[in-house]
């Protein structure tokens, strides 16, 4: 009667330790196929993107906001006495001997000069730099007066230059009288652009009459004084036209009339704003603009001739540092300089121009 469940039992031991070793020959065959498929299976390429270090000028620049025109305006005021007649039209351009307006229907011309008259000329012996002026514009026109000094204070009036001045009243539609008195001329600095007429026919000549510009096409640019570190006068600049073309400029001048920032005056809290002005080297290049809102763009610093690569192929190094990474994955601790846009000045012992580095960017 014990015999049957006996050798039902070991039935049911040999069964399971069937199945247990075919489980055990699918696991070691399915192992072998496995790994048999990654033995034969390439692997697959590692590609890195290289950039070469070079040899290359680095700069750095701040942009400021500027007004392409005429240059600054400057009144002209009227003197002596009479009444205006004529004057001038914006845009009109005058200069040595040219009319500027007329006083009772009198042409009052232009003279170049640095002394504005201040009294009337004609007397022998009249000594200073008024004189000079007077000289030197006659003597231009063409009316030689014999005036010649390199110190215009030490100039003196001769009879000479009465004769010339007598000539040249003749010859310009005045009353050829010998003198020049206050009023008689206009003292400019310089050929000139009017810019705007402040004066209406009928008033006295004695007020503000008019202002005037430069005749060439400047930038004119506000800058704070606590930021004209990077502004030399001589300085090369470019210049960002509106439709975002670029031209070179140089700094010509420096204004040293102060005006605090809030527009009042240089006892304002603000830091006091200074006029630059800026030349275009190539006049052409704004010849067909009169007026327009531009950028300027100032150096600020630069590194010439040094070794840079993009900021992409700087490492970090978990000691502190840099290093780049050459193709065969060595590094090369580096010492950092200037960064200029994407780029960043490195140097270090076995940095050369032209080696190849891996890189992010």
């Amino acid at each position: 009667m014990n015999e049957k469940p006996s050798r039902h039992r070991r039935a049911i031991v040999l069964v399971c330790a069937v199945v247990v070793g075919l489980l055990a020959v699918g696991a070691v065959t399915t192992a072998i196929v496995w790994h048999g498929s990654a033995t034969v299976l390439p692997d697959a390429p590692v590609t890195v993107r290289t950039v070469k270090v070079s040899t290359t000028d680095l700069t750095d620049s701040q942009t400021l906001s500027g007004t392409l025109g005429f240059g600054v305006a400057s009144t002209v005021a009227g003197a002596g006495e009479g009444t205006l007649t004529r004057l001038p039209a914006v845009g009109d351009v005058v200069g040595r001997g040219a009319v500027l307006y007329r006083v009772d229907d009198v042409a009052v011309p232009v003279f170049l000069g640095a002394t504005p008259l201040f009294r009337t000329l004609g007397a022998v012996g009249l000594k200073g730099a008024d004189v000079q002026v007077v000289a030197d514009n006659l003597n231009a026109l063409g009316f030689p007066t014999g005036i010649q000094t390199t110190d215009p204070a030490r100039a003196v009036w001769t009879a000479r230059a009465t004769a010339a001045l007598t000539r040249w009243q003749r010859s310009a539609g005045l009353d050829p009288s010998g003198t020049l008195g206050v009023g008689q001329v206009v003292v400019l600095g310089a050929e000139t652009r009017v810019n705007s007429v402040l004066a209406r026919l009928g008033d006295a000549v004695a007020r503000d009459v008019l202002t005037v510009t430069s005749t060439a096409k400047v930038v004119t640019v506000p800058v704070k004084a606590t930021e004209l570190s990077p502004v030399k006068v001589g300085g090369a600049v470019t210049i960002v036209l509106p439709d975002d073309s670029r031209i070179p400029g140089t700094i010509a001048a420096i204004g040293t009339a102060a005006a605090g920032g809030d527009g009042k005056d240089s006892a304002s809290d603000e830091a006091p704003t200074l006029a630059v002005t800026i030349t275009p080297n190539d006049p052409a290049a704004v010849a067909a603009l009169d007026y327009a809102t531009v950028e300027v763009k100032v150096v600020t610093r630069s590194r010439p001739g040094v070794l840079a690569v993009p900021v992409g192929a700087l490492v970090a190094l978990s000691e502190g540092g840099y290093a780049v990474q050459r193709r065969d994955g060595r590094l090369i601790a580096v010492t950092t300089g200037m960064f200029s846009r994407s780029l960043v000045e490195i140097s270090g012992p076995g940095v050369t121009d032209g080696m190849t580095v891996v890189t992010a960017q």
